[in-house]
This record gives C-alpha cells, structure tokens and sequence, in this order.
C-alpha cells in the first residue's frame, strides 16, 4: 500500500500498552501512524484474570481500538497480521498480501504463553493472555462443576472438582485464590448432588515461594492469605508432565480435568522476523534509546524488548511497556527534529498482586502492606489505570458487588457442550 502523504510513516504493531502509549504520545506530531494488530481491540491485561473467572466481561476491560483514537487525526487504525518484514527495503507484509513501506517502525506485539520445551501441554493447561484464553478457562472452570454433578462415579467427579494452576507469579496467584473463592463461597447452595466448596485448588511453584519478584515477608505473607481461602500451596516441586486425565507432580500422577497454566512467558514470534539476535526468551536486545542494534529507525518495546537497567533486566509489567512506548515515541520526535535520541530510563513504582476477596500485598520501594489496605490500594490503582472504557463507576460498582457478595455476574456458559469443556472450532 502506498500514500501521497508527504509526512513520515510510523507502523506501530501491536495496540497492547506499548503501541497505544507510542500511538497517543504522537498524537500532535507531523507523522502518519498505521497501528496494525490482530485484533480490534485494546486489552487492560492485568485485570484478564476477572473475565477468566466470571467477575468482569470482556468489555469491562476492553475497548475497541478504533474508539480509542477516534479524535486523533494522524492514525490509520489496520487490522491485519504482520507476517514479513524487509528492513533493507523498510516494509512489512500482511497476511493479507498487502505491504506498506515505513520511515519508523515499532514492534510492540507483547508475549506469549512458554512451556518450556512441551507446547504439547497447552491443550490441556491453557494459559492466559488474550480474551480468547480468558473465555475459554471461564467456559472449562464452570464446566468443570457441571461435570461433577453429573458425574456418578467418585474418583471421575473428585477429578472434575481438582484445580491446579501452574505458576506462582501474580497471575498465577490471583487465579489460584479467586477460584477458591469460587468453590468456596460464590456456588454455594447452587448444587444437588456436589459440593463445591469440598474442590481441591492447588498452586504449583517450582521455585521456592510464590511471588519471587516480591520481597520475601511478602511472599509469605501471600501463602499465608492464599491457604486462608483454602488454596493449597506446592513450592519447590515442578510439574514434569500434564495430559487430558491431570498431571505429574515430581513422581505422583494427580488426577485432574483443569490445569491452568501461569509458569513462563515467551516473546511474540514477531521479533524472529527482524532477522537478529535475541535472547532465550525470544526477547530482541535493543540500544539505549530502544531501538535495535544497526537498524535506528526501528524500535522495540514491551515485552518483546530485551532492557537493562543498572544490572537488571526491565520486568514485563504494563507499566514498564508504557513507559517504553512513550519513550519510543520520543525518540521519533528526535529524529525528526534532528536531535540525539533520549536514553530510556524505566522508573519502577513498585509492585502489587492480589490474592482474593480484601487480600493482596503491596511493594512500594520498601513500604509494604497486605491484606485489606493493600487490597484497597490494588482496588484503587487498577481502576484508575482503565482508559477508554466504559463507566469507571460501573465497572466499580459491578467489581465491588462481586467481591461483597461473592456473585459473579458473568458466569455464562458459551459454545457448544464437550467432555472436555473445550469451545468448538464452529462457535
């Protein structure tokens, strides 16, 4: 595709936190921007796990991207995958057939899910990145307990009603103590023949403690509020193999119909297309100013981007990949002025996760706090941090009703039936 706009083209790939944050930092710039993504919409990521779990629905943390920069003049909104990219001719390539050239080009198109070696897994322990992913565990958690009501034999319905998240980081956290919320507390009285609340929810680690990024006195303040909602914590044992009938912990097969998976994280594939290094996890290194190594006109950013900052990796956190958007973003206006381009700096406003129902734990450069002001504070910055989407009043009110009730509005099953819960590809 080619344009008689004399203005500079930026192709931004990816509309996550990274590209959006670049998209809207260059809204007053003489560029012309093409955002390009997969899909059509902007995704508040760190709150994924609600709609997973049937707190939220999926427009409560997503807005179509279009809508999102409907006044800003400069931006061509594209919805397509980048299959190609020439970066001697300086073009990239759809799956489409189409092919646009570009004066400055950014990768931001995020992660993926990482089985370490055993893609065969994540049929039977998918992970969560997409409101695709999100849908699909909502449909296989609540299918799970219509199994084991209609399962007649003991050891077949203790199978449906065994969890395991595999994975001790935040997501894998928030997961493993909002499921037992779920058994425990929101299916109560709503079955003849089970009880819920008797569901067996195991998080796995196989490192020594859960939430390794935080420090440790909130670690263990985190296993501590995880086994109070009846979550029962495995750390230092790894998961040596999962199928359909459940999963190999160390030397025992634990039978299982719902293994989630919170383990490992992979860059996009899309880095592989640059035709230059990277790291283990697929990660493109990149230069100060987060362009890549002989090719300053292109630039990476969020969790495609391999960062050091004094010794230490840059996490892939939403806040990092805004940051670096906006940063990129920066940079082009550099260039274009004829200026040097600025180093990237990430500043780091700590860390939070929470656990369940008023239970989280909270790292403010050495100030922490747990439990119910720590769930305040989550409660608090995560609805702040949503932009562009509906009421934020609404999504509180609805959030907060959940939480207090233990109701969870969006537990509606979609597709058609299967023994495994899986959605059917004509759905």
């Amino acid at each position: 595709m080619t344009s008689p706009d004399p203005r500079p083209h930026v192709i931004i790939v990816g509309g996550g936190f990274g590209g959006l944050w670049a998209t809207r930092a260059l809204a007053g710039s003489n560029v012309r921007i093409t955002l390009i993504d997969r899909r059509n919409h902007h995704l508040f990521q760190p709150l994924l796990y609600q709609v997973a779990t049937a707190g939220l629905s999926s427009p409560d943390i997503a807005a179509p991207l279009r809508h999102i920069l409907r006044n800003q003049r400069n931006v061509e909104v594209r919805l397509g995958e980048v299959v190609g990219i020439d970066t001697h001719a300086r073009t990239v390539s759809l799956a489409d057939g189409d092919a646009m050239s570009y004066d400055y080009l950014l990768l931001a198109s995020g992660a993926t899910h990482a089985y370490f070696g055993h893609d065969e897994w994540s049929a039977d322990a998918p992970g969560l990145k997409t409101l695709d992913d999100a849908l699909a565990i909502r449909r296989r958690l609540l299918l799970a307990f219509e199994r084991a009501e209609a399962c007649d034999d003991p050891a077949e319905r203790d199978a449906w009603l065994n969890f395991a998240v595999v994975g001790g980081g935040p997501t894998g956290v928030e997961l493993a103590g909002t499921l037992a919320e779920i058994a425990r507390h929101t299916l109560t009285r709503e079955f003849r023949n089970i009880d819920p609340s008797h569901a067996r929810v195991r998080l796995i680690e196989a490192g020594p403690r859960v939430l390794a990024s935080f420090p440790e006195s909130l670690s263990e303040k985190a296993r501590r509020q995880l086994q109070k909602l009846g979550v029962e914590v495995v750390t230092g044992t790894p998961v040596n193999a999962i199928d359909a009938n459940g999963y190999t912990l160390g030397d025992t097969f634990v039978p299982s119909r719902t293994v989630l998976w919170a383990a490992g994280v992979a860059a996009s594939p899309l880095g592989a297309l640059l035709g230059v290094p990277r790291d283990r996890a697929g990660r493109v290194p990149v230069e100060a100013d987060l362009s890549v190594p002989g090719h300053p006109e292109i630039f990476v950013a969020g969790d495609l981007a391999s960062v050091q900052q004094d010794g230490k990796p840059v996490p892939g956190v939403a806040p990092a990949a805004k940051q670096m958007g906006a940063h990129v973003a920066a940079a082009i206006k550099a260039r274009l002025a004829g200026k040097p381009t600025p180093t990237f700096r990430y500043r780091d406003f700590g860390n939070l996760a929470t656990i369940g129902r008023m239970a989280a734990v909270v790292d403010l450069h050495g100030f922490k706090i747990s439990g119910l002001l720590a769930w305040w504070f989550w409660l608090a910055a995560h609805v702040f941090f949503l932009i562009g989407f509906r009421n934020r009043l609404i999504v509180l009110l609805n959030w907060a009703w959940s939480y207090w009730s233990y109701q969870r509005h969006a537990r509606i099953i979609l597709g058609r039936d299967s023994p495994r819960g899986a959605v059917s590809p004509r759905e």
